[in-house]
């Protein structure tokens, strides 16, 4: 997911405001309260009271969540602390990103209960289980179709289409270098241009008038003028988000419309897997294995789609109507976009290098 996916969010315009959770700033670990366990994660991660309150219930933990920004900046926090790390679990590493806080040694081993009702496919790796899957999601451009119907313009279906003139000064992206949906959208670009074709690309798009911002939030509720959170204030009829965006676009709305108000272009897809790990030097190891447990319990997975519009990692959770109804589902006949994990660990931090260099500065 981004997401999330997401996944990713993974990624939600309607994050709700967790009465159960104590938001902190800063401090480390659980503060050496062993009733406390404390929960790195990205400014998009969202949960309904009743399950942590049923977390609560069920393992006498109470949660503390640290946000640090969107999940790039909280995954380089997790490196730049892994010697003091900040709590005792951190969820919202994806799969375009978890080669660096394995490769830095950030996480200790544990293989949550109910791993097995995850495919195979999700579970990265395998055999140590340093992480552990929770969502998927796919990062796509989404469009306004209000926009797009009132200029009586069709809107893009493919990448190739996002440099044509007519959609120029449309689209906004979130930086690669410490977004987690933008150097999903760079990976998309690597995946169906090839590791040179891609420059090419983007410097297509930067003449076609991209516009970059530092994270999702700002994005989409910011600058995209299809976003409800947003009220519309944006000008750009076309955003990077997810394919499971659009609910977020219906929930709560009476009556319910016939389809949601924004599209996806699904020629314009990545897939993304959002993972949790113990972190190494929790202070509160066995309540963040607890943790761990609750996020791949089916309680925990069935909240997932509505509150981070991400899809579970469980084969076996159950999606709500609004979220099947709505959210776009990226199937193999629309061919997201794929990168090997090795070699987006042997060129991720090159290529976003390189795309710095093209299109920000």
């Amino acid at each position: 997911m981004n997401k999330h996916a997401r996944r990713a969010a993974a990624a939600t315009t309607a994050v709700v405001t967790l009465a159960l959770l104590a938001t902190a700033c800063g401090g480390s670990g659980s503060g050496g309260d062993p009733k406390t366990v404390t929960l790195v994660t990205h400014d998009s991660f969202a949960a309904s009271k009743s399950v942590l309150k049923d977390f609560t219930e069920r393992t006498g933990y109470k949660v503390k969540v640290m946000r640090g920004g969107d999940a790039g900046a909280t995954v380089n926090q997790a490196v730049l602390n892994k010697d003091n790390p900040q709590g005792d679990v951190l969820f919202g590493v994806d799969n375009t990103l978890l080669s660096r806080p394995l490769n830095e040694g950030v996480f200790q081993p544990y293989k949550a209960k109910d791993l097995a009702a995850v495919p195979a496919g999700l579970r990265a790796d395998q055999g140590k289980h340093r992480v552990t899957p929770i969502d998927t999601g796919d990062v796509c451009v989404n469009y306004d179709r209000e926009w797009f119907a009132h200029k009586k313009l069709s809107p893009p279906r493919t990448l190739a289409d996002l440099a044509k003139p007519r959609y120029k000064n449309l689209l906004v992206t979130e930086d690669a270098a410490n977004s987690s949906p933008g150097l999903a959208f760079l990976l998309a670009t690597v995946g169906e241009y090839g590791g040179k074709g891609w420059q090419d690309y983007w410097k297509k798009l930067r003449g076609n008038g991209v516009e970059v911002v530092d994270s999702w939030e700002q994005a989409y509720n910011d600058r995209f003028s299809g976003s409800r959170g947003g009220k519309g204030k944006g000008d750009r009829p076309l955003v990077v988000s997810y394919a499971s965006s659009p609910p977020v676009e219906v929930l709560g709305t009476k009556p319910e419309p016939a389809r949601a108000p924004t599209g996806i272009a699904k020629g314009t897809c990545f897939r993304q897997t959002e993972y949790a790990g113990l972190l190494k030097g929790a202070r509160n190891a066995k309540g963040g294995k607890a943790l761990l447990d609750f996020l791949l319990s089916k309680r925990f997975q069935e909240d997932l789609p509505l509150k981070m519009f991400v899809r579970p990692a469980r084969a076996d959770a159950r999606l709500p109507k609004l979220f099947t109804k709505y959210g776009e589902r990226i199937g193999h006949s629309d061919s997201p976009a794929a990168v090997a994990p090795k070699t987006i660990a042997e060129n991720r931090e090159q290529w976003i290098k390189t795309w710095t260099s093209l299109v920000v500065k």
